[in-house]
């Protein structure tokens, strides 16, 4: 069985771990009828539009 040679140094450990710590922006993409930035796969909430279709009427601003 391998054995470590030396003691692995925190600086170390730690620059390993960061990178898998890294918060990621979400992905964005236009809505194709408003031109609202939208989340992937999820329905525009300023419009109600969805791949092209009507799927909910979005709440008037009062």
């Amino acid at each position: 069985m391998a054995v470590p040679r030396s003691k692995t140094s925190k600086a170390r450990t730690r620059r390993r771990q960061t990178l898998n710590m890294k918060l990621r922006s979400p992905t964005l993409v236009e809505c194709s009828s408003c031109g609202n930035k939208v989340l992937l796969h999820r329905v525009c909430p300023k419009c109600g539009f969805y791949r092209g279709k009507q799927v909910i009427v979005p709440e008037a601003k009062t």
